[in-house]
């Protein structure tokens, strides 16, 4: 099992993560983080790389079910959803696959909400 699902797309980088925000909102997600890893690789390390955001997505219904299953798993939200350019010069969006995640918890009540985050979080790549 992948712990990821993804799509390549053919566009500009700034305009996919302008349509990744709305199309989280659609399914309820809002950004709570935003990480601009090649700023990051820059300024720390004075290294270069390509283009590299991580989303940090939460649905609050969603998260909220969560918490109330496992007290500890924030240690595992929010759900990051990254774009990337890549080296033939496309963009990848790559979301977590929550279910896939969700295993290392053990807690069967975490299931049926990790199903359902999955399902919002697919129609987001597939949306793209």
């Amino acid at each position: 099992m992948s712990y990821y699902f993804s799509t390549n797309l053919e566009k500009d980088f700034d305009a996919v993560i302008d349509e990744v925000i709305s199309e989280l909102g659609k399914e309820g997600f809002g950004v709570l983080t935003e990480i601009d890893v090649q700023a990051t690789m820059k300024k720390k390390l004075g290294k270069d790389m390509p283009k590299y955001r991580i989303l940090g997505a939460c649905n609050p219904p969603f998260a909220y079910k969560a918490f109330s299953a496992e007290d500890k798993i924030g240690t595992m939200l929010p759900c990051n959803v990254i774009v990337r350019e890549t080296e033939n010069g496309k963009v990848e969006v790559a979301a977590v696959d929550p279910v896939s995640s969700m295993q290392a918890v053990q807690n069967r009540e975490l299931e049926p909400i990790a199903g359902e985050v999955r399902e919002k979080l697919k129609n987001v790549v597939a949306a793209l």
